[in-house]
């Protein structure tokens, strides 16, 4: 699981992904202090997240094992709304 920062959205009409409507956000890797930690990726967004916010990103296998999700080509979902981050005993991160 990662963290990131939900910096777009993504429309495609034509899918083959077997989902009701379902709401694609492009995210970008963070490191826990907010720091850009690698390339951005598209992930599936079953929680209602928007623009700048910070993300828990789940991927590879385990991303099929929701309700909404079973047996999807799905290879990275947001999971969660990250309301602060503490690292060491320090906050380092409050939204």
């Amino acid at each position: 699981m990662l963290l990131a920062k939900v910096s777009g959205t993504v429309v495609a009409a034509v899918r083959a992904d077997g989902l009701d409507s379902p709401a694609y956000l492009v995210v970008s890797p963070l490191t826990p202090e907010g720091k850009t930690a690698g390339g951005d990726m598209i992930a599936l967004d079953i929680i209602g997240a928007g623009k700048d916010e910070i993300v828990m990103v789940s991927q590879g296998s385990s991303t099929r094992q929701t309700p909404s999700t079973i047996d999807k080509p799905v290879d990275a979902l947001i999971v969660g709304i990250v309301d602060s981050v503490v690292e060491n005993g320090r906050e380092v991160y409050r939204k």
